[in-house]
This record gives structure tokens, C-alpha cells and sequence, in this order.
């Protein structure tokens, strides 16, 4: 069987998103108004978020598994990190679109982009301005340029603070590049993100998200004022030594997946790894808890 590369993947959800969309390829759509995420896909990991340990099908290298086999959620209770926002590469849930016009002209320039999780904006320039040098301030949103391909938006998005890549302390890099896919048909929009990181990734990481336009809805606030949740000691760090975590083969267990599968890596994205997964050792059982036969 030929091997299926990400490039491909992705030139192939283009060109099917497009053949969704009816206008014509050099038309220009307008995007504005309020969009909602179905979340008909990826609702287990987006809403409670991935389990511990589970790296399954990511295209990470030694170092991301590193960072987050020494992960500990509770960084998430310490005052620093409570109102941490989530970060260009994470998906938006809902967003909304409004478009900026020159004052003379009237000709776009930009698109306004506003997230629901703690109101986040981004600036989408349109006006064909170079990106910032390497040592320019990086911020959680990034900075965005975005051009059309017939209907469909492509943004460009550089200079982002480091992030998490997903909720169980897989990380994302601040050298990354984000490209995004915005391809409206109608009253439905689908997403493709094409994450690329030379720090913790050796192959580009592809994802896809659908929206509904929703003209009633409004952007609700989540706004987040950091309060001690739970106390700990002075100078205290969550983190976990490494090789110390007991929780990172649970996941495997749970499921039954080979432990050595649930690491990831780009080797096991594609059709060929079945042929090995096959020869792989069951993972350990899970540990009997509170008595109770797991």
C-alpha cells in the first residue's frame, strides 16, 4: 500500500471542502457574523479533554514526550496559570467574524476575529504586510495574515507564545507556524489547521473542525479572575520527575492499546503501522482502586 503523507491529506479535505461551495473560485465570501462549533467530531477531546499518557497517532518527537510525561494538571490551579488563555493553535469553539474596511476606499484590510473562551481577539491583516522579524514580541493570538484561494480563507499565523498543542501537556513551541483553511459553503463553514513545529513535532500536525453560522448568537462572556483555588506550599511547582508519573500507562490500559502505540510518533499515523500494532504486547492492567475490580 503507497503511503499517505500529511500533504496529501491535506490537499485532499481542500479540494473536497471546495467542491462543497458552489460560487465561484474567485469570489470572495463574507465571513461575518457569529459561527459555533458542532463539536460532532472531537467532543471528548475538546470539552473534558485527552487522558493522560495519551499521545496516540501524534507525530511528536523525544522532547514533546518529555514535557509531557512531566506534566501535572494541577499547574492549572496555581495562580499564575488559572487564567492562561488557550492559544491561537487550540480550536475556537465559536467565533466572530467582523471585516475592516479602509476609511477611504472601503476596501478590506483586515478581519476582526473575536473567540468565545475569555474573549480573545485576533487581527486577520489582509493587506499583504510581511510578518514580523524573528525577535518581535510574541503574543497567545499571534500575528495573522490571511489571503484568498477562491472561497477560501487561508491565514498564516507566526509569532505565538508557547502553548499547549493538546490538554495533557503534549506542548506546542512558540517557533511554530500556524496555517489555518477557512472554507465556507452556505450557511456551514469547515476548518483545516496545519500545525508545523520544528521544537516538538517531525511532521506538520492536521486537524479539521465544522461550523454552523448562527446570526442569533452572541459571544458569551468567559472572563477569568485568578483567586487561590488550592493552597499549596510557597515557591511550589507541579510537575512530575520524570520516569515518576503513574498515570501516563492508564490510558493504554483503559482502552487497550499497546503502551509502546499510545506514545505516538508520525510512524504510527500512517496505514502501515497496523502491520506492527499487531505484533505489539497488550498494555499492563489497570491497578485495583477502593477495592473495586478495574
Amino acid at each position: 500500500m503507497p503511503a499517505i503523507y500529511p500533504a496529501t491529506i491535506l490537499a485532499s479535505l481542500i479540494l473536497l471542502s471546495l467542491g462543497l461551495t458552489s460560487r465561484p473560485v474567485f469570489a470572495q465570501v463574507d465571513l461575518s457574523g457569529k459561527w459555533a462549533e458542532t463539536l460532532t467530531e472531537d467532543e471528548p477531546d475538546l470539552s473534558p479533554g485527552p487522558e493522560i499518557g495519551d499521545y496516540t497517532e501524534m507525530p511528536i518527537n523525544d522532547a514533546a514526550r518529555m514535557r509531557a510525561d512531566t506534566w501535572d494538571a494541577q499547574k492549572l490551579e496555581m495562580i499564575e496559570h488559572e487564567c492562561d488563555p488557550h492559544g491561537a493553535t487550540y480550536a475556537p469553539f465559536g467565533l466572530m467574524f467582523r471585516q475592516e474596511l479602509a476609511s477611504f476606499t472601503e476596501a478590506p484590510v483586515a478581519w476582526q476575529v473575536q473567540l468565545d473562551y475569555m474573549h480573545e481577539k485576533r487581527t486577520i491583516y489582509m493587506d499583504g504586510r510581511p510578518h514580523p522579524s524573528e525577535g518581535a514580541p510574541h503574543t497567545w493570538e499571534g500575528f495573522s495574515t490571511g489571503e484568498w484561494e477562491g472561497d477560501m480563507l487561508k491565514v498564516t499565523v507566526t509569532h505565538m507564545k508557547e502553548a499547549f498543542l493538546r490538554r495533557n501537556g503534549l506542548p506546542r513551541s512558540e517557533k511554530a507556524t500556524f496555517i489555518q483553511y477557512f472554507m465556507p459553503h452556505g450557511d456551514f463553514m469547515t476548518l483545516i489547521t496545519d500545525i508545523e513545529d520544528p521544537v516538538y513535532l517531525t511532521e506538520p500536525f492536521i486537524r479539521n473542525a465544522n461550523f454552523v453560522r448562527a446570526p442569533a448568537g452572541r459571544l458569551v462572556p468567559h472572563y477569568c479572575l485568578p483567586s487561590v483555588a488550592v493552597d499549596h506550599p510557597e515557591g511550589y511547582v507541579a510537575y512530575h520527575l520524570p520516569g515518576k508519573n503513574n498515570f501516563l500507562t492508564e490510558y493504554a490500559s483503559r482502552w487497550g492499546v499497546p503502551a509502546e502505540a499510545a506514545r505516538g510518533g508520525a510512524e504510527s499515523i500512517y496505514p502501515e503501522y497496523q502491520e506492527k500494532l499487531a505484533r505489539l504486547p497488550a498494555p499492563p492492567k489497570l491497578p485495583k482502586q477502593n477495592g473495586n475490580k478495574q
